[in-house]
């Protein structure tokens, strides 16, 4: 008794604390707030490491079940917490509206999100390793797809603005979570003291093997695409008295300079519906001067509405149409919308009860003298699965990606950073460049291998001339998509299944 008392009083303060539920859960809690760091704006990835690695250990000093899901759990609330705090700005720009859902969006959104953690954890209870990283990947796969998915704040996002987003052209945002979260749990399997140095090491030698360098001079007869940036502040934006203001940026900065091959607007840069809409397109058409004009515009059809995009021809007519498919929960709709309606709520960015009507499909639409652009819309930027599905690797394959957006929406702070990076992840899983074009900002051109030629910052007003990058051959995860990190997370659950029953069998023995 008094051995074990001693032995008790010698452990380190902390770790006497780790062996207590709540205290674990707030160390947890605080690791998980560090880790998020490694996500845009901040993007210190390399505090993202050990702070995984600190979760590592306090779920080792969960002696139940249900110990390790809180564990879990509080790790993930404190990543979403700091990762999704953007969350609450759309709900503040009708404040007297919507600003009494900002605290049960943080906290439902964060605290439920962090639900597919906990599970992992309480799964991969008093097991390996190596099964809780299988696990906790196969849980992130799952919350990009459960109830309409959300792959927002992926642990693999921390490494979007160095070299190792380049392997996401082999295995998308799945294989540089399982990096993420990997390599951690394999440096504390080697060995306590050496659980900073293995993963240094390994950033490392992916650093100077993967740097694709700086972007190479564009081709001298590369298409050359203006993106404007109106910067119209979504408290503004539907106001009778500024829509003129913004729509006279919108015409002089498309007309500025020399005639380019084609002209983007972002998403619902006019605030007419199309069929409202004749005199202002055939203003943007005459600024454009014979060049191809894309944006983002809402139309109706019956009693239905859609968040589309259209490309229209120097001519005036509209040659391509995509209406937006993956629309934003709360947003753009409200689940039982008619009903929610009768008690005055309604979607964020739609007047009506029901909200937005879905498109059938993302799908590629023709651009005159550029050939077949992917339409994304906003939110549609995310989800890689579906734009695999709808980039094909053949004679259909598009030339470039096209994202209109309005990130107004989501303040500041993190939120248009953390989308913009995104987008520079699409563009190297597919090894195709992006134009992406938003209302207030993060406007670029993005490159085949995730780089920024060109970019119009956060809150500024203006327009930019890029020359369109070339597009790389379909690469291994636009080809299999996430087949292959499935596979590997099987095999590695099972490995860790297998080495659980020896230790136990050794043990018994």
């Amino acid at each position: 008794m008094r051995t074990g008392a001693l032995q008790a009083a010698a452990r380190p303060t902390a770790w006497r604390l780790a062996a207590r539920p709540w205290p674990r859960a707030g160390m947890a809690g605080f690791a998980g707030v560090a880790a998020a760091l490694g996500l845009a704006p901040w993007g210190l990835w390399w505090l993202t490491l050990p702070a995984v690695a600190l979760a590592l250990v306090l779920r080792d000093h969960a002696a139940t079940r249900g110990g390790a899901f809180l564990t879990g759990w509080a790790f993930g609330a404190g990543w979403f917490g700091l990762g999704l705090s953007w969350i609450v700005e759309p709900f503040f720009v009708d404040a007297a509206r919507h600003g009494w859902m900002a605290p049960f969006a943080i906290l439902l959104l964060c605290g439920g999100l962090a639900l597919f953690w906990g599970a992992a954890f309480a799964a991969a209870h008093r097991r390996g390793g190596a099964l809780l990283v299988a696990l906790w990947v196969a849980a992130e796969m799952a919350r990009g797809v459960v109830f309409t998915g959300f792959p927002w704040a992926m642990p693999g996002h921390v490494f979007i603005d160095t070299p190792v987003a380049q392997l996401a052209a082999l295995g998308g945002a799945p294989l540089l979570t399982l990096i993420a979260l990997g390599l951690p749990a394999a440096a504390l399997a080697i060995g306590r003291s050496l659980w900073l140095a293995v993963p240094a090491l390994a950033c490392a030698g992916a650093w100077v093997a993967l740097d694709p360098g700086p972007a190479p001079a564009p081709d001298a007869d590369a298409p050359v695409v203006r993106l404007v940036q109106p910067n119209a502040v979504q408290a503004l934006k539907w106001d009778p008295d500024w829509q003129p203001v913004f729509h006279e940026r919108l015409m002089r900065l498309t007309g500025q300079g020399a005639v380019p091959d084609l002209v983007v607007w972002p998403e619902t840069a006019l605030p007419w519906l199309l069929d409202q809409s004749g005199e202002a397109l055939a203003q943007g058409v005459a600024a454009a001067r014979g060049a191809p004009l894309a944006l983002g515009i809402q139309r109706r059809e019956a009693a239905r509405y859609y968040n589309s995009a259209i490309v229209v021809d120097a001519a005036g007519e509209i040659v391509s149409l995509y209406d937006k498919t993956h629309l934003v929960p709360f947003g753009e709709y409200i689940p039982f919308g008619e009903v929610a309606a009768r008690f005055g709520i309604h979607g964020l960015a739609a007047s009506e009860g029901g909200g937005y009507t879905p498109g059938p499909g993302l799908h590629p639409v023709a651009v005159p003298g550029i050939g077949l652009a992917l339409p994304l819309i906003c939110y549609e930027g995310i989800f890689a699965r579906e734009i695999n599905a709808a980039a094909a690797t053949g004679a259909l394959r598009p030339r470039l990606m096209l994202l209109m957006t309005n990130d107004a929406w989501f303040g500041t702070v993190s939120g248009p950073y953390q989308h913009f990076a995104q987008a520079r992840l699409r563009a190297i899983e597919q090894r195709m460049p992006m134009a992406r074009v938003a209302n207030t900002g993060v406007t670029g051109m993005i490159d085949a291998q995730g780089r920024v030629t060109a970019r119009i910052g956060l809150g500024e007003t203006g327009a930019v001339d890029a020359a369109l990058p070339p597009r790389g051959p379909a690469p291994g995860y636009a080809r299999w998509g996430d087949a292959p990190v499935l596979a590997a997370l099987l095999l590695m659950g099972l490995a860790g299944m297998r080495r659980n029953r020896l230790d136990r069998g050794r043990a018994g023995a």
